[in-house]
């Protein structure tokens, strides 16, 4: 690679770098779950789980995922609503309808044995460059390099990249740094390691430089340079969308929908509703709603709530509404299933975390 530059363009170099990364990764790594084997279903897990998410946020949920699926053919021979239900609260939910998915191709299509081939195991759902290179190299000890957020931190300082490091289009820049660098003979040590220092020294704010094993090599340390790295674009700026939805009660019981399998917050269940028409109140939109997402026909009761919550790309605002059913059978534009339901029983099903800022301050219908 022709501007590889700075100390680490030697062979010598590269094996110093190696050592003293793993020698400081031995000593300082954090004692996480998945770590404790190379259990190839328990490492893919938690790399999924990690996607888009801090690791003190995963640990609960791969630990109770993994009460309930102790086993890739348990996960595969579950229903997609206990693995949702599972999931609730994680986000990203296509992430784990496509391990549902890759769970079942697996059991009934390749003897139940996860694929210790790069390639094989591409082919799977969900399965991209980063939880392929990650799962190969820590599960099976193949020579590919893990390319995440911490890791283009840390190449980002160390060659000081110009490329963003959110950009799309430079992904390959720091793909072919972290190849150059590779352990291929201890690739499992040396990827955990690198994501390990960017998690707990080469951080976005304050990186400790001082205490950095590989300091040394680091263009950035050595020009006066880390807080020029890494470069981002702006981020354009989020949209906000206010939404109404219903609480409709009918004889002791609440109506709840069900989303498309595919798509945002796919196969979870959620009060009906949708965002207000302009120069529209939230009251009557979410009237006009129920009625073309459900066909029925109902009135406004009361307003319990407004809430907030933030997706990747917009913005909610959500005003919920109590309902009174006044007249209609179900007839679904949009969802794909529905179900009345009683109170004390909303828990079994999985809801958006947005639904699940108001669920607590539901009331049983007087």
């Amino acid at each position: 690679m022709k501007d590889v530059l700075f100390h680490l363009k030697q062979q010598t170099d590269i094996c110093r770098f190696q050592a003293n990364l793993a020698k400081w990764y031995q000593v300082h790594h954090r004692k996480l779950p998945w770590r404790e084997s190379h259990d190839p279903y328990r490492i893919w897990i938690s790399e999924v789980m990690l996607q888009q998410t801090q690791v003190k946020t995963v640990i609960p949920y791969f630990l109770n995922f993994i009460d309930h699926f102790p086993t890739l053919q348990d996960l595969a021979e579950s229903d997609l609503g206990t693995v949702l239900k599972m999931w609730e609260g994680l986000g990203y939910y296509a992430r784990a309808r496509n391990f549902h998915k890759a769970a079942a191709i697996i059991t009934n299509d390749l003897n139940g044995a996860i694929p210790d081939d790069f390639y094989q195991f591409k082919k799977l759902p969900g399965v991209g460059d980063y939880i392929g290179a990650a799962v190969q190299s820590i599960a099976f000890g193949h020579p590919f390099a893990v390319v995440d957020g911490n890791v283009k931190r840390v190449l980002a300082r160390l060659y000081c990249i110009k490329y963003p490091v959110n950009k799309p289009s430079s992904h390959k820049q720091f793909k072919d740094y972290a190849d150059s660098l590779l352990d291929k003979n201890e690739p499992r040590t040396f990827n955990q390691a690198m994501m390990e220092l960017g998690a707990l020294l080469c951080t976005p704010r304050n990186p400790q430089c001082n205490t950095c094993p590989v300091s040394e090599f680091c263009k950035a340390v050595l020009s006066d340079k880390v807080n020029a790295f890494p470069r981002r674009v702006r981020a354009k700026k989020v949209p906000t969308y206010h939404i109404a939805a219903g609480i409709v009660r009918k004889n002791g019981k609440i109506l709840i929908t069900r989303r498309k399998l595919e798509g945002l917050l796919g196969g979870l269940w959620e009060f009906p509703g949708g965002k207000l028409k302009k120069h529209e109140d939230a009251s009557s939109a979410c009237i006009r709603e129920l009625q073309e997402e459900t066909g029925i026909t109902t009135q406004i009761e009361s307003h319990l709530t407004t809430i907030h919550h933030a997706y990747t790309h917009f913005k909610i605002q959500m005003d919920i509404f109590y309902c009174r059913y006044i007249s209609g059978r179900i007839h679904l534009t949009g969802p794909i299933d529905f179900k009345w339901i009683r109170l004390k029983d909303i828990d079994t099903f999985a809801f958006p975390k947005a639904n699940l800022k108001f669920i607590p301050m539901i009331e049983e219908e007087q």
